[in-house]
């Protein structure tokens, strides 16, 4: 019997880690491409760039958990304005809203929700956003990609709505307006 507990402590010490061992056979892994565009010391912010109507507007990636394609939404009986119904994401309910309202602009979803809706169209999106409250998701027109800043490139927003606008990012084309996710679905 007292073989038995040598020879395990004997299988287990080959198993286990020294410091000595060779690490060869290893593949070592690549850095993240997002890691080398960083330069040491850099100041900057990542924005995920979209469009609502003819604007075009921005938040923080690391709020965004994932980018899905605009689907059909089970209706919410009497539901008010912005929530334009729920969706399941493997297993957890989630709400969608419709951040336009919230930014005083004109709605451009079609009606998304309920058995006789018509397929959304092609290049909708609907970001995953993460919340006080979880997961909830936010109906956008387009998605542009992700854009790197210097935190000194925002602009203080000048007069209308301030409240959730965390500043204005000149563009080639005009400007993009950086929100706070949050605020677009109060």
């Amino acid at each position: 019997m007292s073989e038995a507990p040598s020879s395990l402590e004997a299988l287990l010490e080959r198993f286990r880690y020294r410091p000595d061992e060779e690490s060869a056979g290893l593949a070592e892994l690549p850095t993240s491409s997002v890691e080398q565009e960083q330069e040491p010391g850099a100041d900057g912010l990542q924005l995920l760039t979209f469009g609502l109507g003819k604007g075009e507007y921005a938040v923080g990636l690391g709020t965004v958990t994932e980018i899905l394609r605009a689907r059909t939404l089970t209706e919410i009986p009497r539901a008010r304005s912005p929530l334009l119904g729920v969706l399941n994401l493997r297993g957890i309910i989630t709400p969608v809203y419709d951040p336009s309202l919230r930014l005083g602009l004109p709605s451009t979803v079609p009606p998304c929700a309920g058995p006789d809706c018509p397929r959304p169209p092609r290049p909708a999106r609907i970001l995953v956003v993460r919340t006080a409250l979880g997961p909830a998701g936010v109906w956008v027109d387009r998605v542009r990609g992700v854009q790197r800043v210097r935190s000194g490139a925002l602009e203080r927003p000048r007069g209308g709505l301030t409240g959730g606008v965390i500043g204005v990012l000149p563009t080639g084309e005009g400007s993009c307006t950086v929100v706070d996710p949050e605020w677009l679905l109060r």
